[in-house]
């Protein structure tokens, strides 16, 4: 093959990635637009529209609305074309997630087995999540990957678990879901997994901070779109933070940790109920007891927010279990924590909140699979 055959082919390709990123981008694109804005002759957007609809990546469907002339053509991707799949493993329980490309949930699922390295274990989540898989037609060419999160620190080539405390679960590899699932698989630290989702949904923010707030806490930090990992790969475990240093006792040995202040756990032992019961009383009845209880939480998290803001200023993504539950009175009473005793005041823009609880690792973890195939085209 000569050079200027080879130079056509990937001109070709060029050509079709900017025409489905364009469309992937705005959602609904018309072929006019497309050729203005990415500067193409109208012949090659044509033949780059076709190509991509023959590959049932992309679909006309309905129409703009009227300038004075012909209506024109409404063309956006097929977004369920390709699905990714999540998988969150926690102590107590694991979810399945599917998600389209543009990481919209479309089923999603909890069973209620607690973590054990064996067998059995690794046994029943594969066929689990096949069977999850089989409710999707043509999974098998849909299925981008399984992507799997865990509470864990994951070592630098993503084989294995290096440090897991919470689930007992160091010896956990990557292969032990890689060689049961016939689809690719990766594994990921849930915190990393969730920074990706909330980085994916707030894009406009370079750099922030990220707050786990599920069973057990977690934590990340973004730096210029990136998640930063650190040399050891524990970068952002800001539950490990010391708030106390006689305080109570650590799942890691040590005493003080904010994991034991603002952990859902510690939330839901102290009110002796689950956090559902306990936000329905909160709202309703603001009993003294859970008031008490939940501006104690509050004033734990400001703290740990205070200082991590003199550390890296940046917005702070409050996500996980927890972050549904926040309301505008909660943000206002942990600024108002915050800046009483920062030379720094943040600002109401500066505290965001994640929207999809318990299941934002897993859905995370999904969408490594959909940049790659975005990435691909």
């Amino acid at each position: 093959m000569n050079e200027k055959s080879v130079t056509t082919i990937t001109l070709k390709k060029i050509n079709k990635r900017n025409v489905y990123r364009y469309i992937y981008r705005n959602r609904l694109a018309s072929k006019l637009q497309i050729v203005q804005d990415l500067h193409m002759g109208l012949s090659t957007v044509s033949q780059n529209l076709n190509v991509l609809e023959e590959e049932g990546l992309i679909e006309r469907k309905g129409s703009f609305d009227s300038t004075g002339g012909r209506k024109a053509q409404a063309i956006r991707i097929v977004p369920d074309k390709k699905i990714s799949i999540g998988l969150g493993i926690l102590k107590q329980m694991y979810h399945i997630v599917a998600v389209d490309l543009y990481g919209e949930t479309l089923c999603r699922k909890t069973i209620a087995t607690p973590y054990s390295n064996t067998e059995e274990y690794y046994r029943q989540v594969a066929e689990n999540t096949e069977a999850f898989l089989h409710s999707f037609p043509d999974s098998e060419d849909r299925v981008l990957g399984v992507a799997v999160a865990t509470q864990g620190i994951i070592s630098p080539d993503g084989s294995s678990v290096t440090y897991g405390a919470i689930m007992n679960n160091k010896d956990m590899k990557l292969s032990d879901f890689s060689s049961r699932l016939s689809y690719p698989c990766r594994l990921e630290h849930d915190s990393r997994a969730a920074a990706y989702l909330e980085w994916w949904n707030h894009r406009e923010l370079d750099n922030a901070i990220v707050l786990l707030l599920n069973h057990n806490l977690g934590g990340a930090v973004i730096t210029n779109g990136k998640v930063h990992q650190g040399v050891s790969m524990h970068s952002g475990t800001i539950e490990h933070m010391c708030i106390h240093s006689d305080g109570p006792l650590c799942y890691c040995g040590n005493r003080g940790c904010l994991e034991t202040y603002c952990s859902a756990n510690t939330l839901e032992t102290a009110a002796r109920m689950p956090a559902s019961e306990f936000f329905t009383l909160l709202r309703g009845q603001r009993q003294p007891g859970l008031v008490s209880l939940w501006n104690d939480y509050l004033d734990h998290l400001a703290f740990a927010v205070r200082n991590l803001n003199m550390i890296i200023d940046a917005p702070v993504i409050i996500s996980g279990y927890l972050a549904p539950y926040f309301t505008e009175e909660d943000i206002s009473r942990l600024l108002q924590r915050i800046n009483a005793s920062s030379p720094f005041p943040m600002q109401r823009e500066q505290i965001v909140l994640g929207t999809h609880g318990q299941y934002t690792p897993a859905i995370g973890a999904a969408l490594y699979y959909v940049e790659e195939f975005i990435q691909s085209i």
